[in-house]
This record gives C-alpha cells, structure tokens and sequence, in this order.
C-alpha cells in the first residue's frame, strides 16, 4: 500500500513539475519567410492585399477539406476571408492595417479542438535591387494547451508553417509573373491617320534600348513644353527615322504631340515637327513592350499578304497609349504602331 501511495505521490510531483515547464515554456513565437521576387511592388502589393485573389497562390488553395468564402469587402482595412473545415479548424483572417506599397497587417482567428487561437499576420513589401522583397510573417503566443500539445508532436511550429509561407511566396511570385507575361497583338488594319504637329528630340541606339531612352527623352521634352507654355494635345510617340532590324540598330524621335506650330530657337534641344497625314496600318500590343518586336513581324505579314508595300517616303511610329511610368502591371500596357503604306506598284509623287 505504501508502495502505491510513493508511486501516485511520484506521479503527481511528475505532473506538477511537468506542467511548472510547460507554464514556464516560452509560447511565443515568429515564423518569418522573404522572397525577392522580379515584379514592381505596386502590383505585389495589390495581390496581397485583396483576398479574392489568394485562391490562385495561397499554400492552402489546393485542400478540398477547407471551405473558404469573402466578405463584401475583399481588399483593404476590414476585409476578411473566412474559412470552415471538417477537422473543427474554423476561423478567419481580418485585414486591421494597410500602409500602401509597404505593409499590410492582419489578425488571424482560429478556432481548433484546443480552443481559440490568435495570431498576427504581416507583411511587408521592400524594393529590392532585382525587384521587391516580400517578408511574409506569423507571430504571436502559444497557450498551456498548444505548448502541452507540441512537446509531443513530430513537428514544432516553424516547421509547420515555414514551408507553408514559403510555398506561398513561390506561388505569390509564379502569378504576378504569369500576369505580367499576358499580352495580346491585333492588327487592326489600314487605316487614316490625321497627323499632326509635335515637338521632339532625335537619337541614336540599339533596339533594345529605346524603351529606356523614349521615356526619359519624352519626359525632358514634357518639361520643354511646360517650361513654355506649350499645351500637350495627345499621347506620346517615338518616329521611328531609321530602323534597321538586322543589326538591331536605329534612330528615332521621341515626340510629344502639340495643338499648333510652335518655332524653336537654334540650338534648341527640343524641335517642332509636323507628322503628316497619312495611310497606315495599324497594329495594337497590349502587354510589356518586349513584345513589340512580334507585333512588328505581324504588321510586316499583313502588309505583305494585304497587296500592300511599306510607303518609302512614310516615317513608322509608335503611339504609347498607356504610360509605363504610371502602370505597374506591364500586361496592361496599350501601344499602337503604325506603318504607313501605299498599294504595290502605286506611284509616288
């Protein structure tokens, strides 16, 4: 009898000292998981920040045990995404904060056969030398009943969630990616167009280089124009004065369309010009400008299958529909090209 009596006394200084180190157990904790992923950060920003689009790249979107549904509002302070599932793990995730472009903060509510449990949620967006850096991260406090219930589980939390975050960042990343990779290239035809006067400035590069250099040359000569009182009337463009698709060589004018004609002095570094009325086909890209080297293919195959021939006294252009500058998803750039014609064999003045 006394033996019974020291093992139940044993057993209770076991329990009394094994729930003194569970209480005593430091329960919090952080996960925390980085990707620099090559996208402009507006648009990571705005994936993150709306829940209708977490179905696409979230770790969980493929467990058919979940049953997830949005509140009216999807993005922004006071969205939530709520969830049930079979395995009594139901809860929900609030959006309390949101700075723009920089970080956006959650509370995460869940209720599990130990009881409820809260988390933080946050992240946070950093340009990065190769794109932005995305930090996404879960912290918070383990209660007696989740510490007494890992010390006897094969996985700690870290282990648990750390590959979850970073599978969402690699899916977070392959989305925007897949999004900004969209393009679409329409011939839209012959067509007229009016003209019309501009000012300009003219150099020489590579292909690949115009991009680059067209927006810079179109915002120096914005500011020309401002600093003049000069009136914008229309969309940027860049003529194209020689283009030689071989080399990969050319030289162009990056121009800003103006209602009338304006008189520059010498050795101004912005010129007037005049686009003149003219037959040309036309080809809408809509996409990342990378591209533009099919959609110029294209072009040349209508004109060659339409009985057409490019007009050798035509200068071809470009027209920037949408401003890259102020678009941070290139899918959703709009550029026109326009290369002027005339019927094979017709004669020129």
């Amino acid at each position: 009898m006394k033996i019974i009596k020291y093992l139940l006394f044993l057993l209770l200084i076991a329990i009394i000292a094994g729930s003194i180190y569970v209480a005593t157990k430091d329960g919090n904790y952080t996960i925390e998981e980085s990707r620099i992923i090559n996208a402009p950060t507006p648009l990571l920003f705005n994936e993150v920040n709306d829940f209708s689009t977490w179905a696409t790249w979230s770790p969980w979107k493929e467990n058919e045990e979940i049953n997830i549904s949005l509140t009216e509002i999807t993005k922004g302070e006071g969205a939530e995404m709520l969830w049930e599932s079979g395995e009594m793990r139901d809860g929900k995730i609030t959006t309390v904060e949101v700075i723009p472009y920089t970080s956006i903060n959650q509370i995460n509510d869940l209720q599990i056969r130990l009881g409820e449990s809260n988390s933080e949620v946050n992240w946070e967006f950093e340009p990065a030398e190769n794109g932005t850096r995305v930090t996404w991260i879960i912290k918070g406090k383990q209660s007696f009943k989740e510490k007494l219930a890992f010390l006897i589980q094969d996985q700690d939390l870290y282990q648990i969630f750390a590959p979850k975050l970073e599978e969402g960042l690699e899916g977070l990343e392959r989305e925007v990616i897949m999004q900004m990779e969209k393009y679409s290239i329409n011939v839209d035809g012959v067509t007229q167009h009016s003209g019309g006067y501009y000012m300009y400035s003219t150099t020489a590069a590579r292909m690949n280089e115009v991009n680059e250099k067209a927006a810079e040359m179109i915002r120096q000569v914005s500011i020309y124009m401002e600093d003049n009182n000069i009136s914008i009337s229309g969309k940027p463009f860049v003529l194209y004065n020689q283009r030689d698709e071989q080399n990969g060589t050319t030289i162009f004018s990056a121009a800003v369309p103006t209602s009338s004609q304006m008189i520059t002095p010498a050795g101004s570094p912005v010129i007037a010009g005049q686009l003149p009325p003219q037959r040309a086909v036309k080809t809408t890209l809509r996409g990342n400008r990378k591209n533009a080297l099919e959609a110029w293919e294209e072009t040349y195959s209508y004109i060659n299958d339409n009985g057409l021939e490019v007009d050798p006294q035509g200068t071809p252009f470009e027209v920037y529909i949408t401003n890259p500058a102020e678009e941070e998803n290139p899918a959703r750039l709009v550029t026109e090209i326009y290369i002027p014609v005339r019927e094979t064999g017709e004669n020129q003045e």
